[in-house]
């Protein structure tokens, strides 16, 4: 076993999210446990629920890694782009990352935490970012008064998000085979029609 002293709190926090990431990479969301991650990092199970709550927390702080990456390769893709081409750049853009580790994406949808549990303002603010930015671009196309903007973000963003979810996990990914582009696609374009034709009445 490793020493406690041999890490800073910082330093075993990283390691035992990327020790969490693999797991649940390579082996699901089930395969995750305290134990799991303690022999991976050379520490006792203890010493995770002195850096994290619980199990639930550590899962938390892997999300928001992801949602972190996510954000910071959108704000990339975005950069210099407005109006239906970046909302187009903004959907390939959710679509490629969500393929890159389809395990950890599942996570969104696998993890689950009772009706009771408030998130943390911090996770909070993660899941909410890239949704900010759909806003954003679609502030440019069809206005951000009475909250248009923010409904017409978090409406595209639940398609979007939900053709991902259905792309990376087995038996439907089986299905939609590699036709989730052109879906994605199809999503986005009768989206912004939809858009232009109440903009005309």
């Amino acid at each position: 076993m490793g020493r406690r002293s041999a890490h800073t709190a910082d330093e075993l926090r990283r390691l035992v999210l990327d020790a969490a990431e693999q797991i649940i990479e390579n082996g699901g969301l089930g395969e995750l446990s305290a134990r799991q991650v303690a022999r991976r990092i050379g520490y006792s199970p203890g010493t995770l629920y002195n850096l994290f709550q619980n199990l639930d927390d550590v899962i938390l702080h892997v999300e928001a890694r992801m949602l972190t990456a996510l954000d910071q390769r959108l704000a990339a893709v975005l950069d210099g782009s407005s109006g239906e081409a970046a909302v187009r750049q903004f959907a390939r853009a959710y679509h490629a990352f969500s393929r890159e580790r389809p395990g950890l994406w599942n996570l969104l949808l696998e993890h689950h935490l009772p009706r009771s549990h408030v998130l943390p303002q911090w996770y909070q603010e993660r899941l909410e970012a890239p949704i900010g930015r759909l806003e954003a671009v679609l502030a440019q196309i069809v206005g951000a008064e009475g909250g248009r903007a923010k409904r017409s973000a978090r409406a595209l963003w639940a398609g979007l998000h939900g053709v991902t979810l259905l792309s990376t996990t087995t038996k439907a990914g089986r299905v939609m085979a590699e036709a989730t582009t052109e879906l994605i696609d199809e999503l986005v374009e009768a989206y912004l029609a939809g858009l232009k034709r109440k903009q005309a009445n």
